[in-house]
This record gives structure tokens, sequence and C-alpha cells, in this order.
């Protein structure tokens, strides 16, 4: 047993004080109590939030976050098709081993910055050739494995990827993505199983790539016989072009055609969604479905931005993730997605509903109820008595921290913390991260430094 005594827990409805959180050996709670006067394994000066979830990861681009950015002087467009060239080029070059330190130093840096649990959105299956692997799940047991050694919760969701675009047979430089049918899929799918059977904290999800990435009539297909009971995830409207092929190809957008085709609920999660009409926006709310949202990267792609106002009207739940990892910070990511809408809209209630009018609270909320569902966890409430206590520390002695009333702490430290007023992480009951650094740091940062030195990419 180990017990963690906070200057504050947040809570559903706030911030409690003083508050002791004891664990078991495995890190389940076993005892929450206010103002306790008990001794503490753990004697921290910290608030504590529930840890962040990130909804939408591609572990593998991690490497070449930031490399994107040096553009022609001429009059080429540099645009998210010119820099899917450059990520397949990524795709391409790396092995099993390069995949899972790469993977490993950017899971230690998700939980340095406070995310505990990610939904790795995972499309490169095979070998470089393109030929499957023996164990037809080893890129993916290798991000299970970076996973485990840096103690982050994952959701592995391999991705059924079949075409190059609507009505496109796939290209060469998708080879290592490409399951031909359903029935490929489904066995890649139950190997993708046995590999998160091999970490107490992972577990599986079902992916489509998006619809130009799947026969449409085959995403309905699956939707409606697969397997029932995972979380769904799939890319959609992110691009304009994807959309002007969608009416091309099938006469309808594709939000409409997913509204029309499939009966979605709140299993599904639609990452991106970025570009839609009054009628999708209202129809994917309706639906119950989520959308996962990834600021940084839309921001830098250029993707545009999200109608969140009419969606959160409509009762519409969203998540967030990092997608490519040109940022990693949930703080950074909510804050961006936040000053978008009050740019576009002249207005600064964005985050609120008609029962919670702190932007703070609300953010967390959302980003945290609907982020675990994508993980197949319902689980609303934050910190749970049965359940793994994983929280983000932020330290109490930060000037605008320490100075703030209680009813004020949600907001002033999802707007004005940096990763400087962060203490640590605590990861199914351990603290993986202390004082800014991972405890395995050293070992992780060599790994990787060696594999990007193999690439050469940077």
């Amino acid at each position: 047993m180990k017990t963690f005594k906070l200057k504050g827990l947040l809570t559903n409805e706030g911030f409690i004080s003083n508050a002791s959180v004891t664990v078991d050996a495995k890190g389940i709670i076993t005892a929450i109590e206010s103002n306790s006067e008990g001794v503490a394994t753990d004697d921290l000066n910290v608030y504590a939030l529930p840890g962040f979830q990130n909804a939408h990861s591609h572990a593998f681009q991690y490497a070449m976050a930031g490399l994107a950015e040096r553009h022609a002087t001429n009059q080429t467009p540099d645009d998210f098709w010119s820099w899917r060239e450059a990520m397949y080029k990524l795709a391409l070059t790396i092995t099993p081993d390069d995949l899972e330190n790469i993977a490993a130093m950017l899971y230690a840096e998700m939980l340095r910055h406070g995310y505990t649990n990610v939904a790795e959105f995972h499309y490169v299956h095979h070998d470089k050739d393109g030929k499957a692997f023996g164990n037809l799940s080893e890129m993916g047991e290798r991000l299970v494995a970076a996973a485990q050694r840096v103690g982050i919760g994952i959701t592995l969701v391999p991705i059924f990827y079949q075409k190059g675009g609507f009505g496109k047979a796939p290209s060469e430089g998708q080879r290592r993505f490409i399951s031909k049918d359903i029935e490929a899929y489904l066995e890649l799918l139950n190997a993708s199983k046995k590999s998160t059977d091999l970490y107490e904290h992972a577990n599986l999800g079902l992916g489509i790539h998006s619809m130009r990435g799947v026969e449409p009539t085959v995403i309905s297909e699956i939707a409606k016989n697969g397997p029932q009971k995972l979380p769904f995830h799939i890319h959609i409207s992110e691009q304009l072009k994807e959309i002007e092929d969608s009416i091309n190809y099938l006469g309808k957008r594709p939000v409409q055609w997913m509204l029309d085709k499939v009966e979605m609920n709140d299993r599904f999660h639609l990452v991106h969604a970025t570009h839609l009409t009054d009628a999708e926006t209202d129809g994917i709310a309706l639906s119950g479905a989520n959308v996962v949202l990834c600021p940084t990267t839309e921001g830098n792609l250029g993707d545009g931005i999200f109608p969140l106002r009419r969606f959160q009207e409509k009762g519409g739940k969203w998540s967030i993730g990092t997608d490519s990892h040109i940022g990693i910070n949930p703080f950074e990511e909510l804050r961006l997605l936040d000053y978008g809408q009050r740019l576009i809209s002249h207005k600064r209630n964005t985050f609120y509903s008609s029962e919670q009018g702190d932007s703070g609270l609300y953010a967390y909320k959302q980003s945290i109820v609907a982020g675990r569902k994508g993980m197949n966890n319902y689980n609303q409430e934050y910190f749970k008595i049965g359940e793994s206590f994983n929280a983000v520390l932020i330290d109490a002695n930060a000037p605008l921290i320490t100075s703030s009333s209680a009813e004020n702490l949600p907001s002033t430290i999802l707007y004005c913390t940096d990763p400087s007023m962060q203490y640590g992480t605590i990861s199914h009951g351990q603290l993986v991260v202390k004082e800014g650094r991972h405890f395995q740091l050293d070992a992780i940062s060599n790994d990787f430094a060696q594999t990007i030195r193999n690439l050469g990419n940077r």
C-alpha cells in the first residue's frame, strides 16, 4: 500500500483540499480522503488533475517533428498532401527496433506533459517491402512494449488501410499499411489482441484509416458486423480535397455518408472532422459519436478549424490528441482549441455548457471523459476507488497557483501554466515523472538518439 498526500485533488465537482489517495501494489485506488491526518508515503505539495487522455497518436511521426518547416521559395504549394509524401518516406524506413525506440521516447514525453493513456492509431504493419511479418502484429507489439517500458496506458488501434484514395489502388508509398480485405484486417486485429494481452495496461481498439483509405461499403460492413465492443476510430473530413473526391465518388460528403450509412453511437471517434456543414455537425452530436481534435497538428498542417461552438450547443462530445506530435502538451492543445474558436467567433466563452460555465472545468471534463471512451473506458469519475490512480501534478508553489483560490485554480492551471510548473505524473499508482524527469529518461533518450542517427533524417 502507498498513500499520496496532496494539497488538492480535482474531482468532477472541483478541488478538494489536503487530499490523500491510497493505492494498492497494482496502483488501484483503495481510499480517497479529505483533510486526512494519516501518515503519507509521498507527501507532495501539488495539485493533482486526472491524467489526460491522448486520443490520437501516430508514434512513428515523432521522428519527423519539426522537419517539415523549410519551404520552397517558388510557387510550389506546401500543404497536407506534400507533407504526406515526406511522412511516407519516413514510414518506409523504420524497423521494428526503430519504432519501439521512437515510441518509448514519445510516450515518456507524453507522461512528462501529463498524458497517462494514449490511443495509438497504428498503420505501419508490414516490413519495408510490404510483406507481412511472421507475427502480423510485430510493429504493434513494439508499440505495446514501448508503452510498458515507460509506464503509460495504451489502446492499440490497428488500422484498416486498403486504398490509395477513393476508387484508387494503394501507392508504393503505402505498401507497409495495406490489408487487402476485411478478412486480412480481422486477422491483424486478432494478432493485435494477443500483443495487448502482454501488458496489463494495454487494450484494443478498431480503426479505419479514412473513407478514402477503405472502400466505403466495406466501412459500413465492418461497422455493422465487426467487433461491437471496441471503440471505433476513423479519420474523416480533414481536407477539402478529400471532401471533393468523396462527392465525386459517392455523391455525398464523408460525414454525410457516414450518418446515412452507419449507425453511429458513442463508441465512434471521428478524428479531425474539420470541414463540416451545419447538418453534419448537428448529426454527429445527435448520434452520440465523439470528435477527436488535434489542434497543434491541425494548425501545423493547415487543416482548418472545427466548428466547436455549434457542436457543443448540440451537446457534442470531444477529446484531444497529438497526432503527428508537433506538440505534446495537453494544456497547449486545449488552449489552441479555445483560442481558435475565440478568434473566429469574437466571443470568449468557448468552453461552456448550460451546466458548466467554468472554462477550465469544462475543458477537463470534455477531453478526459470522451478521451477515456476512445480507450474503451466509460468511467466518468476522475478518481474512483477500484480504478487506477492516474494524475498530472501541478507545483503548488508556482506563483499564480499558490495565490489562487480553489474556484479559480482549474482555469488558472489550464491557461497560465507551462511545463516548468508541472511537478510530475503518476501513472497506475507510480510516480513515473518527478520534477520534470521520467524515471528512465537517460536510457530512453540514448536509444532514441541512436535510432535517429541511424535513420539520418534529422
